[in-house]
């Protein structure tokens, strides 16, 4: 019943250990842990090479620089786990975070199993996931992670049984993959079980991959154009594989799409007005069917007849 864990890193050294330490103390204690160093140019690979001398159960990659989705893809080739989590070299587990979801997945016989996280940015905590625990199909599981109020689309927090991963790969090209990939592993899956009690923390902060997400006047037309595209990527597998939601998949690109205008204009951002006229030309073309979504929120309503 061996775990893969599987952590990339890049320039963590003030960092990295934390994370490395919060897996060797689970007790649960059959897992390898693979850590991938990314090209880090710091202490990063040496401090995981003297964990790895220590401890057996760590396997140490060193790789040329590549983005996220190629490393963890270096990670998953030689993972040897019948289950697989992922973690990030910035961020720390509770000691039962691995016999958390090992224990949730066996109890419901689920192919995927999701823990909650706290999250630290700029001094301040929030939760990410309900204290709730629900059992769910594919098409539910997309649903909910649509309305990142249970789960998000982030790796970690979730343990995977390996075979849901074994004819999937993340991208290997752009800065964001795991809106790329989460739908399709949820939706290989037969059974998803979340339950988000409070077993994983997120650190964010300026270095953080994922700024961008959080932090408006750091996004570019680069993050715009490579989430647009994974996003018009995702509606189609979608409709394709559950077409009797088609209208909700659209929904969901279409919010997106009023949320990036909104910040852009609101926040002035420069080298977006490409991104935005498409955008609002597009809403623009669809208005009549957003402003009628059953789902549609009340301020998403307003900004439609504000910017479309």
């Amino acid at each position: 019943m061996k775990i893969s864990v599987i952590m990339l890193t890049y320039n963590r050294g003030k960092l990295v250990g934390r994370a490395i330490e919060s897996i060797l103390n689970q007790t649960l204690r059959d897992f390898e842990f693979i850590i991938v160093d990314n090209g880090s140019t710091d202490q990063s690979g040496v401090i995981a090479d003297s964990y790895a001398t220590k401890d057996s159960r760590i396997r140490v990659i060193h790789r040329e620089r590549g983005n996220i989705g190629s490393g963890r893809n270096t990670g998953l080739d030689i993972a040897n786990g019948e289950w697989i989590t992922f973690v990030d070299d910035d961020d720390w587990c509770e000691p039962d975070f691995l016999e958390f979801l090992m224990d949730l997945a066996m109890e419901n016989n689920a192919d995927i199993a999701i823990c909650g996280a706290e999250k630290e940015e700029n001094g301040h905590h929030s939760l990410i996931g309900i204290e709730e625990k629900v059992v769910l199909n594919a098409e539910e599981a997309i649903i909910e992670l649509m309305w990142r109020k249970r789960f998000n689309n982030g790796f970690p927090t979730k343990l995977f049984k390996s075979s849901l991963l074994s004819g999937l790969r993340f991208p290997e090209t752009g800065l964001y993959d795991d809106i790329h990939l989460m739908y399709k592993a949820l939706g290989a899956a037969n059974c998803i079980v979340s339950y988000g009690i409070v077993k994983y923390h997120v650190y964010r902060h300026e270095g953080n991959n994922s700024a961008a997400t959080s932090q408006d006047r750091m996004i570019t037309s680069q993050y715009l154009c490579d989430y647009r595209a994974a996003y018009r990527e995702r509606t189609k597998w979608l409709c394709e594989r559950f077409p009797s939601n088609a209208y909700y998949w659209y929904y969901f690109e279409w919010s997106f799409m009023i949320s990036m205008v909104n910040k852009i204009i609101k926040n002035d951002l420069t080298g977006c007005s490409i991104h935005l006229n498409e955008m609002q030309q597009e809403l623009s073309r669809h208005r009549e069917k957003f402003i009628n979504a059953p789902w549609i929120l009340e301020y998403e309503r307003e900004w439609v007849c504000n910017y479309a």
